[in-house]
């Protein structure tokens, strides 16, 4: 048994207080490898950021449990080094399973989530109950979903959007004891977020319905998952630079500030991250076609990350300087 404290985290209870007091969203990033996770600390260090350092199934798969210990150690060694006091969590996103949830409570995770929203009411209430009681006996924070989001990540995959009823919040947060609760207003996970004719819009977030969840769960800390903009810019890059993405769309800065200034204390951004990285490999492989130092190609990736996360933090998220 590996306690997060041990490694130097901090569950999400104390931040999500200082959110909700303080009108902004704690960033949730979803990384995989070294580059993406030295990037996120950067630039939540600079920007004086509290940080969710979010690792789905895959992911933590793919960078080995083992590891990833050791990679969430160095983080806060990192903190620690540069003298900025930053809150930092590590979260599962998208947990399946209460036995994948307790194997991540006790490999140093301070935070869990559950995701039984492709279940019944009545089944995630339970699957969600009896992962809150084994998380919460170790001071771990439970995350929950009510409503489904369309699109694909990772293991993540559905085919359309269940808004969330907000006349069952009030049972599932009382009978689970979840810590935040993901709620579905229009998000989208992946990088097609919205199948849009020529000349369309974007439709907007379903605010209506965080606002009615607001009034009846007031000061509950809300979380908005698939809420990368897909920033036109990668896109663009990709598609300058030899890649293939038609179509690509996703959620507007702007709908993302209003939410961050009510209710929504952390909102997860994944696929902007996969995106600007992509886009700066494929620009330095296009422009020097002998490069094959990946130092050479990772490098620069990494720095446009940086600048990306931290243009989220001041102007989206409005977690700068709130750690």
């Amino acid at each position: 048994m590996q306690s997060y404290k041990e490694l130097g985290l901090s569950n999400t209870k104390g931040m999500y207080a200082k959110a909700v007091s303080g009108k902004f969203a704690v960033p949730g990033y979803n990384f995989n490898n070294m580059e993406q996770l030295q990037a996120i600390m950067t630039a939540c260090i600079e920007t004086k950021s509290p940080v969710i350092l979010q690792v789905s199934k895959g992911a933590r798969d793919y960078a080995n449990q083992i590891l990833l210990k050791h990679m969430a150690r160095g983080s806060m060694e990192i903190v620690k080094a540069s003298g900025v006091n930053i809150p930092v969590a590590l979260h599962l996103d998208h947990g399946d399973s209460y036995e994948l949830c307790v194997s991540c409570v006790e490999s140093g995770f301070s935070s869990v989530m559950i995701d039984g929203s492709g279940k019944s009411f009545q089944e995630n209430i339970e699957l969600t109950k009896k992962v809150v009681k084994y998380a919460h006996d170790h001071d771990v924070s439970v995350e929950g979903e009510l409503g489904v989001l369309a699109g694909i990540e990772d293991e993540v995959s559905h085919e359309k959007t269940h808004y969330t009823k907000p006349e069952e919040v009030q049972e599932f947060v009382s009978k689970t004891g979840v810590d935040s609760l993901a709620i579905s207003i229009g998000t989208s996970h992946g990088a097609y977020k919205f199948k849009l004719k020529p000349g369309e819009s974007v439709p907007p977030l379903r605010f209506d319905i965080l606002e009615e969840i607001e009034k009846l769960i007031p000061g509950f800390p809300i979380v908005l998952h698939g809420a990368s903009s897909v920033m036109p810019k990668y896109v663009d890059m990709i598609n300058k630079y030899g890649g293939k993405m038609e179509n690509a769309v996703g959620v507007p800065e702007e709908q993302l500030r209003r939410a961050a200034s009510s209710a929504v204390c952390k909102i997860n951004i994944d696929s902007d991250g996969r995106l600007a990285m992509t886009a700066k490999i494929r620009e330095v492989f296009a422009v020097k076609p002998g490069e094959f130092d990946p130092r050479k190609y990772l490098g620069p990736a990494r720095a446009e990350l940086i600048e990306m996360y931290k243009h989220k933090n001041i102007n989206v998220l409005g977690s700068a300087g709130k750690a």
